[in-house]
């Protein structure tokens, strides 16, 4: 019964917003590959974020931060999701800045994931939480203001990338990631791993977009687009998967 009210109004708080974000629709056309992505992945986070809220109560109490992070980040891809697919459908444009609100918030909740799957396994130093914050308010500053205009591009891709390599060191030879490999947890390692090769794969989208589709135009836009959405729905929702699975395989868990 429970689960059944949070549901509901998951549901229909999303729905409500979709509602607002859909109030002059256009036509998505049949042949609108990179619109139905958008439909497709908007649609995906919207699912996600219900299902990580009713999971929230099924895991171990020490955990549910990391669920609620989940559901909260494919709730706000749900919410930015509509606006750029409402931009797309009417002018035919994915604008820059609508990704970058997106990634404001929840790239920093993405990376404190980390923090907060290591505190569920037991008392972890404060200092990995602030450093993997920094790292991505680093990363997504520098990559913002190069990519609109504000500062030299090549120096904004410089900064964008010294914080991604930050985070990657933290998480992979940094207090991070040696207290993963530490825990003695086997199911939570390999998730642990798993969450990295997110960071270090799936992110990779994004620089190799800020060179091929902004510094050298050789991506066209729209084949960029449609990369850029698949891969929201990898290090968005496949990232909370995640994290639930290795929830999931705690001993001590309630259903």
């Amino acid at each position: 019964m429970k689960k059944l009210k949070l549901f509901t109004l998951t549901a229909v708080a999303l729905m409500s917003v979709s509602g607002v974000a859909n109030a002059e629709t256009a036509l998505l056309a049949s042949d609108d590959f990179v619109g139905i992505s958008f439909w497709l992945v908007s649609m995906a986070c919207l699912a996600a974020t219900v299902f990580f809220f009713l999971e929230r109560g099924s895991v171990p109490a020490n955990w549910r931060v990391s669920i609620t992070v989940a559901g909260l980040v494919t709730g706000i891809a749900f919410i930015n999701y509509m606006y750029m697919r409402e931009a797309w459908v009417m002018t035919g444009e994915s604008p820059t800045v609508y990704r970058y609100i997106d990634w404001f918030i929840t790239v920093p909740l993405l990376m404190l994931e980390f923090y907060f799957v290591l505190a569920a396994l037991g008392k972890v130093n404060s200092g990995v939480f602030w450093r993997l914050l920094i790292g991505s308010v680093v990363m997504l500053v520098g990559g913002f203001l190069g990519e609109l205009g504000y500062i030299n591009s090549i120096f904004g891709f410089s900064i964008g990338m010294a914080g991604w390599i930050y985070i990657l060191y933290e998480i992979f030879s940094g207090e991070a990631g040696k207290r993963a490999e530490k825990s003695g947890n086997k199911t939570f390692i390999t998730a642990f791993g798993a969450m990295r090769m997110i960071i270090t794969v799936g992110w990779a989208i994004y620089p190799l977009g800020y060179v091929f589709g902004y510094l050298t135009s050789d991506v066209d836009a729209n084949a960029l687009t449609v990369i850029y959405n698949a891969a929201d729905f990898l290090n968005k929702i496949a990232f909370g998967l995640i994290i639930w699975v290795a929830a999931m395989s705690n001993p001590g868990r309630s259903r």
